[in-house]
């Protein structure tokens, strides 16, 4: 192995046998963990002979130029609007704030479909962004895209069974009564397309939402939802028939808006890999500005504490 190229933001390497790329990795980058040099390579961190490579089985041969980024982070990928949480050859899981939509729906909308695929267009992959479940334009949180057809139909196809946790965090309007409970309704669009409730079958879909009261005040309360179904405004249309409407709901709420935004955050995100099958686990902390109404940090998770499986897998 020889390293006679360098540059400050890589290490490099001349490949002098033939080989797989994670297995060359492995034996020769010994400066990094297995762990970490997956990471990597799922993070778009390693060139070879000047293009990006995710490939854990690409070949490579005597003579090939390998460069190894020495920062913790994707350099390609800026955005103010996205953050990449996790990414493999299949798909991405992103973390989008409020104010962006999940995919088109206008000419010059801002959109993470848009924002994923100029980034796959400029890290070269062949590859677009495939919308398998949204968040509306206020609510923030996890989502996750696949990068081709056949994946976003496996996710797609059987989606109850491959996402078997979603919470999301909110602030809602008013002191909860209960610490814990469940609300089960129909629901169902008008022409105006208001989403409305019926404790009996209006031919509609049934929805179900748990919920666990984190914290409250004399003016709102902190409330984890868990979502057993997942139907259009769900959250919202639950939590003011429960006579506490998210804060910033507009649609749905009574006015009270303590931050400038629909305090609604999709915070837990737990799938099993359409490809691979692994369980992966998601979990975002808790929005600041939520945080900040209860004298808390947000940096206290309210989660059960799972580690986050597959995290830095490469497939």
């Amino acid at each position: 192995m020889n390293s006679n190229f360098s540059n400050k933001d890589y290490q490099c390497y001349v490949v002098e046998e033939t080989d797989t790329l994670l297995n060359w990795l492995l034996n020769h980058v010994t400066h990094l963990s297995k762990s970490k040099l997956k990471a990597t390579l799922a993070g778009r961190g390693i060139i070879v002979n000047g293009k990006q490579i995710t490939q854990f089985d690409y070949p490579v041969t005597p003579g090939t130029k390998i460069a190894i980024s020495k920062s913790k982070k994707n350099t390609l990928f800026k955005s103010k609007y996205v953050k990449i949480v996790y990414e493999d050859r299949y798909l991405v899981v992103i973390e989008k704030q409020a104010g962006i939509l999940s995919m088109a729906a206008g000419h010059a909308s801002l959109n993470v479909k848009k924002v994923l695929d100029s980034y796959f267009k400029q890290s070269k992959q062949k590859c677009t962004a495939h919308v398998v479940h949204r968040l509306d334009r206020d609510t923030s949180g996890l989502m996750i895209y696949a990068k081709d057809i056949q994946t976003a139909q496996l996710l797609e196809h059987d989606w109850h069974h491959n996402v078997y946790d979603r919470r999301y965090v909110a602030v809602v309007s008013g002191e909860m009564e209960q610490d814990e409970g469940t609300i089960a309704n129909w629901l169902k669009d008008n022409r105006a397309y208001i989403t409305y409730s019926s404790p009996e079958d209006n031919g509609g879909k049934f929805a179900v939402t748990h919920f666990h009261t984190l914290n409250r005040t004399t003016e709102h309360s902190l409330v984890e939802y868990r979502l057993e179904t997942g139907r259009k405004n769900q959250i919202r249309v639950h939590s003011a028939d429960m006579g506490h409407p998210v804060c910033g709901d507009h649609k749905y709420g009574n006015g009270d808006n303590p931050i400038g935004r629909l305090c609604l955050h999709a915070y837990v995100l737990c799938f099993y890999h359409p490809v691979t099958h692994r369980p992966m686990e998601f979990e975002t902390p808790i929005p600041p500005a939520f945080a900040h109404l209860f004298k808390v940090s947000h940096k206290n998770q309210p989660y059960s504490g799972r580690t986050a499986h597959g995290f830095n897998e490469v497939e």
